[in-house]
């Protein structure tokens, strides 16, 4: 399991958009959303460069947390 910030996360769709990304790179993924701390934890046969590269394509910087 790896933790990223990801400072402008803030609603649903934001978390839509990088939940389909990451599903779509690995389907099996496990993700888990913190919209206060603004955090995605993931669980993923993916590197963190990744999953990095996958939140990035639905449109949001993050760096690990």
């Amino acid at each position: 399991m790896t933790k990223f910030s990801v400072p402008e996360m803030s609603c649903g769709h934001c978390t839509s958009a990088i939940e389909k990304e990451i599903a779509g790179n690995d389907p099996a993924a496990k993700l888990s959303f913190d919209l206060e701390n603004r955090t995605v934890e993931v669980t993923s046969t993916l590197d963190d460069n990744a999953l990095l590269a996958a939140i990035k394509e639905a449109g949001y910087e993050a760096t690990t947390a």
